[in-house]
């Protein structure tokens, strides 16, 4: 059979047609030659959302949106996803809208739920989620922050209202007058820094001296120490306290009388019979001062001796 040019030219138009409608379907997103899932999900809001958005699975993409429409007149929207995967996804799946960056529009995470035995087929509703964004979790942390940051603002603004309300001219004027004397007193505490400063370095080799006598001081109070340790002054400091309390003990024995030097200390009697002999062996040692003849008597011519007559007291003094 010969085909004549009418029939070619018919063959190429029909062919030229279907071409054209898969390669607008394909740049719509929609390849008519592929076998695809449809699910839908409903949402209350899908900002960010565009038609062409991907759809993944646990990071990897599986399909695209479809088509956005309202669902009814409350507003919701219906979501039609286009999945090419051959992985099993339940009924019981979410589909949630997040963000997966600052750059580009949102995408659909499938989450599937493996559990569940049952599998969506084509045309199945899903169930829908929403998850905040890097760009509202921002805006949700700046909200409170701004409203801190207003508030600090506000209160800086009355503080310094009141600063210029209580710093009248002589206010500022004493302000800046205590600010030059600090300045001045800065200076001169820098000068005086700068003299110290000399005088260390002019006296450093005695500065060192001392340094180095006071290190061998505290070497011999070291060694001082150790020999104290070494003579156990424990026993020592034992031993005068026996000793202090055997004293003191023989002190409360005077105190009550006990013994010869108790007695002497406390009997009144023996005390005047001590000044009494004391009175009257100093009359005894003057008259024999006095009268030495007539305790010692030689006579060579039998002189008789003087008749004795005994002192008056008052030679005695």
């Amino acid at each position: 059979m010969k085909i004549t040019r009418e029939i070619k030219t018919a063959i190429l138009a029909i062919a030229s047609i279907l071409l054209f409608i898969w390669g607008y379907s394909f740049l719509k997103g929609k390849d008519l030659l592929a076998d695809y899932t449809t699910f839908y999900v409903e949402y209350d809001n899908v900002e960010g959302l565009g038609k062409s958005a991907a759809v993944t699975l646990n990071g990897l993409s599986i399909g695209k949106v479809n088509g956005i429409k309202f669902s009814d007149n409350t507003g919701k929207l219906m979501v039609e996803l286009q999945i090419k995967s051959d992985f099993p996804i339940s009924k019981s799946s979410v589909a949630t809208i997040y963000d997966p960056g600052l750059i580009g529009g949102k995408q659909i995470m499938i989450v599937p739920n493996l559990n569940d035995k049952e599998m969506a087929k084509s045309g199945s509703r899903l169930m829908g989620n929403i998850k905040p964004g890097l760009t509202d979790l921002v805006g949700e942390k700046l909200a409170p922050l701004q409203a801190k940051l207003d508030k600090v603002l506000l209160n800086a603004d009355q503080l310094i209202s009141g600063i210029n309300n209580v710093l009248d001219k002589k206010g500022q004027q004493d302000l800046k007058k205590s600010l030059a004397e600090l300045s001045e007193t800065m200076v001169q505490f820098h000068k005086a820094s700068e003299s110290m400063n000399a005088m260390i370095d002019n006296n450093k080799s005695n500065i060192n001296g001392i340094v180095s006598d006071f290190h061998k001081t505290s070497t011999n109070l070291s060694m001082i120490s150790d020999s104290l340790n070494k003579a156990d002054l424990g026993k020592t400091v034992k031993d005068l306290q026996a000793t202090l309390q055997k004293v003191d003990h023989m002190l409360a024995d005077m105190n009550a009388g006990k013994g010869t030097a108790g007695k002497i200390l406390k009997d009144e009697a023996l005390y005047n019979n001590l000044s009494q002999t004391s009175k009257e062996l100093e009359l005894l040692l003057q008259d024999v001062r006095l009268n030495p003849t007539r305790y010692v008597n030689v006579s060579l011519f039998g002189k008789k001796n003087k008749p004795y007559v005994a002192p008056s007291n008052s030679n005695t003094k």
